[in-house]
């Protein structure tokens, strides 16, 4: 599991070599200073459509060039972004909003309420939060220009909340035409209302992405506040740039060719941290979960024992040491660590070093038949590519024909789409991450549905879980909320909807040049940025 050069690279980086490392940016135009940020990013961005997909990559490109109707604030409580005024009911069944004055499309229009009425109601066939909306919704349609409503059969406490959650696919606003897409359709232009501008004519795909600064954006006079706020730019251009070699990226940081790489390997951090130019930072301090997808829709894990059998096998703590020594530790609740409702029902399974028999049991009693098991290996994520590799030695050792599939995560994101058998590019298993801080709602977390083929990636389904999680939206209390939390999780490790590794805090490096980042859970934000 060790990366080849490594150790080689190291060396050189130690002698003060780093340097004369080929760069693949050598050949590309230097950045005027100041005004330029060169990033490198976790994957590779092949999706655009940030309510097409759930990956953090597409959602950070949508927080770039969309704007959203409400935005979360450092303390997680909703505020007006693209609103400018809201109200409702007396019964609490309509509420009626408004845009905002100096709203508009990177084209030259003005935003419209007809724009986020279709917006809304495109995000809510796939966002969890958005179906529950229009399962109470009586109508959702423009008032004037400005103007909208969102009139309910009965009241929605939380609706806000909803708009404004920062899960994703998040509630980005697009222009009417393109929402009026299904959401199982990709859109094709990048043409939104937010404070950077999609540059085509520099989009290099495999290669680099280029933001500009929208001259025309109006953001808030408050001050910027989580997501919430001013989204005041600062730069005039960011570029992302596509490294999959980790050893290269870094040592582009450290020739100042870039100022950001968002997933430093472990084993690098310690000559980060030694070297004075640069810094290590924790982003989101609430951590990430590490969750492991299986495909309910194909052999084997069709079947409810050979889950089971992973759910034994997994030893969380060897998963972290190979993803993230310095900063994991094990998580047995489906609603992360750390959040209100994280709790420690029906977790018997859980055991220090896994149980490798008991798995071999269960898949023996599940009539496993020797299937292939495939297993999405995303090689440009170095963490989910070691756990990935770990997976596969782990289930042979106990009679299982594993494979891995190596692609960078790009790949990845787009295979798991596929709901077909492996002969026809299908999948079984695959490794992503969620923040601990979205797995406390089950309303709004795709990862905590349970619904077939309208769930997340891997499509668990139970009947009992979901109409446990359904009852959350009437639940008023915390007490209510922890009690239902114990139900549901009781359900969750039966049936075994997914099955969690770990859960780790991930810094990003930078070079102390580049301040301003907002640290926030899911999304990185390029706005508030500035380079000094």
């Amino acid at each position: 599991m060790t990366i080849s050069r490594r150790d080689l690279i190291k060396i050189g980086m130690a002698a003060g070599t780093v340097v004369s490392i080929p760069s693949i940016l050598r050949a590309q135009t230097a950045p005027t200073a100041a005004q330029m940020v060169r990033m490198v990013k976790t994957g590779e961005l092949r999706v655009f459509d940030p309510i097409w997909t759930t990956a953090s990559i597409t959602a950070d490109h949508g927080a770039a060039i969309y704007d959203t109707l409400f935005a979360l604030d450092s303390k997680f409580m909703p505020q007006p972004q693209m609103v400018g005024k809201w109200g409702v009911s007396d019964d609490k069944k309509t509420y009626t909003l408004e845009v905002r004055d100096g709203l508009g499309w990177h084209d030259g229009t003005p935003v419209t309420a007809a724009d986020c009425v279709a917006s809304i109601r495109r995000w809510a066939q796939v966002a969890p939060g958005g179906q529950l909306i229009m399962e109470r919704a009586k109508d959702i349609s423009k008032k004037d220009d400005k103007t909208f409503t969102i009139s309910l059969r009965e009241p929605l406490r939380l609706l806000i909340h909803i708009l404004a959650d920062l899960t994703t696919p998040c509630l980005f606003i697009m222009r009417e035409k393109d929402a009026n897409h299904p959401a199982t359709e990709q859109v094709s232009t990048n043409i939104g209302s937010g404070p950077f501008k999609f540059n085509e004519a520099l989009a290099r795909p495999g290669a680099s992405f280029a933001y500009d600064r929208n001259e025309q954006y109006v953001p808030r006079n408050n001050p910027p506040d989580g997501f919430a706020g001013g989204k005041i730019v600062k730069v005039n251009r960011v570029t992302w740039d596509n490294i999959s070699d980790q050893q290269t990226a870094l040592a582009a940081l450290q020739a100042g060719e870039i100022d950001y790489f968002e997933s430093p390997p472990a084993d690098l951090h310690t000559l980060i941290e030694s070297d004075p130019n640069l810094e290590l930072q924790v982003l989101d301090k609430a951590g990430w979960d590490v969750v492991l997808r299986m495909n309910f829709l194909q052999k084997p894990f069709d079947n409810v024992k050979t889950r089971q059998a992973v759910l034994h096998l997994i030893d969380q703590e060897a998963f972290m040491r190979v993803m993230n020594p310095n900063y994991g530790r094990p998580v047995t609740s489906i609603f992360g660590n750390d959040t209100p409702v994280s709790n420690d029902e029906n977790t018997g399974w859980y055991k220090k070093g896994g149980d490798p028999e008991k798995a071999k049991q269960l898949f023996k009693e599940a009539g496993y038949a020797g299937e292939k098991v495939v297993i999405l290996q995303p090689t440009d994520w170095s963490g989910a590519s070691n756990a990935s590799q770990l997976l596969a030695a782990a289930l042979r050792k106990i009679g299982v024909n594993a494979e891995l599939a190596p692609s960078d995560w790009g790949g990845v994101v787009t295979r798991r789409a596929n709901k077909g058998p492996i002969g026809d590019g299908g999948w079984s298993i695959f490794i992503t991450d969620e923040p601990d801080y979205s797995l406390g709602n089950p309303l709004t977390e795709p990862m905590l549905t349970a619904n077939g083929d309208k769930a997340w990636y891997g499509w668990p389904k139970s009947d009992e879980y979901e109409a446990l999680r359904a009852e959350w939206s009437n639940v008023e209390t915390l007490e209510e909320r922890e009690a239902l939390a114990r139900k549901m999780q009781r359900v969750w490790w039966d049936f075994v909807g997914d099955v969690r590794l770990g859960k780790y805090v991930s810094p990003i490096a930078r070079a102390k040049t580049l301040t301003g980042l907002i640290g926030m859970p899911m999304i990185v934000p390029m706005w508030n940025m500035q380079k000094v």
